[in-house]
């Protein structure tokens, strides 16, 4: 499969990746919690990178940011165009792979927030992490954490700490927020100094 060379608009502010699911099958309170996201992400002048879906949290967010006056940006890979149903109303570039995808996100963005999701949310944000443990990037990556939705990954990670697979200060790798706007002020908090970055407010 071949595709046209990406061209991406000029953002000059900051950007955070947005991981979650797209099934529309998911709690409403995670639906809702999504849009609430990108409107603040929005209105705190960030631009929302997400997986350029219409459906599910990954559609909530991006008309929640749309809505709210702010900037999108999606990424989609070509084959998934009719499962997850391409939201155009956005910028939104097509890929050829995942891998693509992935990589693109990745390097648009400079903080990640892991919302609710299923096996593909879940191997974003592991891919995420275990290039952060190999010392590829320090970009702030914060699981938010609905109804402790994701405690059980947090479960299976000391699980590997106390067996001896992973380091124990990889457990500092990722932050945690059970909201919208805690999510927000961790990503906009330097957490050496607790210094404001990135906050065009």
């Amino acid at each position: 499969m071949s595709l046209p060379p990406v061209s991406i608009q000029p953002f000059e502010g900051p950007s955070v990746c947005l991981f979650c699911g797209s099934s529309d099958r998911a709690d409403p309170a995670y639906i809702q919690a999504a849009r609430d996201f990108g409107r603040a992400t929005a209105e705190a002048g960030w631009r929302l990178v997400y997986g350029g879906g219409g459906v599910g949290l990954m559609g909530a967010s991006a008309r929640g940011a749309h809505e709210a006056g702010g900037r999108v940006l999606g990424i989609m890979p070509a084959f998934l165009r009719s499962r997850e149903r391409l939201f155009d109303e956005v910028e939104t570039v097509v890929v050829t792979s995942m891998h693509e995808r992935k990589q693109l996100m990745y390097d648009q963005s400079d903080a990640f927030v892991v919302a609710p999701g299923g096996i593909g949310t879940l191997e974003e944000v592991v891919e995420l992490l275990s290039w952060k443990r190999l010392d590829l990037h320090q970009k702030p990556v914060v699981f938010l954490n609905l109804n402790g939705f994701w405690n059980g990954f947090f479960d299976l990670m000391r699980h590997s700490v106390d067996e001896g697979m992973t380091p124990a200060d990889f457990l500092n790798a990722w932050t945690v927020a059970d909201t919208v706007e805690a999510a927000l002020e961790q990503i906009q908090t330097d957490p050496v100094d607790g210094a404001r970055i990135y906050d065009r407010r």
